[in-house]
């Protein structure tokens, strides 16, 4: 007989929990406290980029390992993604933030002119020296997360959407809880680091990857999503609040992309978003036991893509197999 296991929260973290463990061959419901999948939830505002080298400029040396397994997991799941790769940029005067990147940081090339404008015709000219990241890739946050709901949803998992549940509830029997920033309520020690974002249309430019711009006073990140479409991002603010978009970040963004290429100051603003996501103290997940065989799954920070597919395994591991996965498993609640 399969094991049966309730997963609470319907976004990226809940998704690819329940895919784990119907792929393993768990009986899964998913109960959403949102009425429609993903209304709430801060992995639709997400850049969605795969990027585990990219990330080690910032990031603890475990975001790196675990996101490296996203990169096997997605095209797997998802087709369209795209692997064309991450190109990082800055302009002349901030060549030093660009040596400095490449030193932090593995799995790269070092490109001219020359070279940026053969992955990125329309940057032709623009920048003197980039570096290129050929192994990462890309996805549609907003694509994904209905295209991974029909998939489970085909696999026999059941989905209860507009209803709340108490992840100590007996009832419910084995859980993940996947509630995110919602998991406050039990998870004294998460915080919100708030991102806003903008999504552009500019048909008059084409990129066909992700282009990280190092800009001295607001490093941004552009996404093409298609047909002259880019998602550009995201703030890291101190703050759990989920929905205000400010005018000062707005005027920051707008900046940086048009340092990255004038077309953009004719774009057309399609929609400006913002959310909170969850993370710990030093922005690394966490998978926290609780009750008789129950387990939250938290702290994705700003790696949500990233980071769940390997948090998801390793969540689906302990909950069917009771294996403890040393690098995300936290056993102490006041850490």
């Amino acid at each position: 007989m399969s094991v049966r296991i309730t997963v609470i929260g319907a976004g990226i973290a809940g998704l690819t929990t329940a895919w784990a463990l119907a792929e393993a061959g768990a009986e899964v419901r998913v109960i959403e406290a949102s009425a429609i999948l993903a209304a709430s939830a801060c992995s639709r505002f997400a850049g969605g980029m795969l990027a585990p080298w990219c990330e080690a400029e910032s990031a603890e040396p475990l975001v790196v390992a675990l996101g490296q397994e996203a990169l096997r997991h997605w095209p797997r799941v998802f087709p369209d993604t795209r692997q064309r790769g991450s190109l990082v940029l800055a302009l002349g005067r901030d060549a030093p933030d660009l040596a400095r990147f490449g030193r932090r940081t593995e799995g790269h090339q070092t490109l001219d002119n020359d070279g940026i404008a053969a992955l990125e015709p329309d940057l032709d000219g623009r920048f003197r020296a980039g570096l290129f990241y050929p192994e990462e890739a890309h996805l549609d946050p907003r694509a994904v997360l209905p295209a991974l709901a029909a998939a489970l949803a085909a696999r026999g998992v059941t989905f209860a959407f507009g209803q709340t549940a108490d992840p100590d509830d007996p009832s419910l029997g084995v859980v993940a809880d996947c509630r995110g920033l919602a998991a406050q309520d039990r998870l004294a020690n998460l915080r919100g680091v708030k991102g806003e974002m903008l999504i552009l249309r500019c048909p008059a430019l084409s990129l066909s990857r992700p282009i990280r711009l190092l800009h001295p006073r607001f490093p941004l990140y552009i996404v093409p999503r298609g047909d002259g479409v880019f998602m550009l991002g995201a703030t890291m603010l101190e703050s759990g609040e989920r929905h205000r978009v400010t005018a000062r970040s707005v005027v920051e963004l707008l900046n940086a992309a048009y340092a990255l290429h004038p077309a953009f100051g004719e774009a057309e603003i399609l929609e400006m978003g913002a959310d909170a996501r969850p993370a710990f103290a030093d922005n690394l997940p966490r998978l926290r036991p609780f009750g008789k065989g129950s387990l939250r799954v938290n702290g994705l920070y700003r790696h949500g893509f990233l980071l769940s597919p390997a948090l998801a395994k390793r969540a689906a591991d302990y909950l069917l197999h009771g294996v403890k996965s040393q690098e995300v498993m936290d056993e102490n609640p006041g850490q």
